[in-house]
């Protein structure tokens, strides 16, 4: 069963925050999420990125999630650390994917490969390649660097008693989904 201090009934599904490792498939859960419950969802990387892998200016993405998430209503599929304090507060829950790091490094490197080997734009036109994939940048190592302090961070907000759910397998995300009524 997935963690959670508060009965499905009476947590406030208006501004869902997704957070997880990279390749936890917290893009899909919001997009999954969106649809069920009718609320906007935002793809952080399609807001973040530019053409080229060009990121926006940090002053320029605190800005537009400061717009973002004065909204009633929302769901984000990330959060990135330079404007967690902005999007935490607003956040109604916070749905954790804690899956094991072989799990979510096995989805990452299948995922990334199928993106190298079809081309199919991730955001903004961009697409993935070899270069990136064995560069210093490489997603596998962002997630290898980030899987700990991530997972410190979720541990964090719940000790802070912040509204969470917390799944910790690829399953219980799947069945708290489809238990979700509209």
């Amino acid at each position: 069963m997935p963690l959670s201090d508060l009965p499905r009934e009476r947590l406030d599904l208006s501004r869902i925050l997704i957070y997880g490792v990279t390749g936890s498939g917290k893009s899909t859960l919001a997009a999954q999420l969106s649809e069920r419950l009718g609320l906007p969802f935002h793809s952080v990387d399609e807001l973040c990125w530019g053409s080229n892998w060009r990121i926006k200016p940090d002053e320029e993405q605190r800005e537009l999630f400061t717009r973002l998430c004065a909204q009633d209503a929302w769901v984000l599929d990330s959060a990135y650390g330079k404007w967690l304090d902005v999007v935490v507060p607003r956040a109604t829950v916070i749905v954790a994917l804690d899956y094991a790091r072989w799990f979510s490094f096995n989805r990452l490197v299948k995922r990334t490969l199928c993106r190298m080997v079809d081309q199919k734009p991730v955001c903004n036109g961009n697409v993935e390649t070899w270069r990136q994939v064995f560069s210093r940048n490489s997603i596998l190592i962002w997630h290898v660097r980030s899987f700990s302090s991530k997972r410190r961070r979720i541990r964090a907000w719940k000790l802070a008693g912040r509204p969470m759910i917390i799944h910790r397998t690829a399953r219980e995300t799947h069945e708290w989904l489809e238990g979700l009524k509209p």
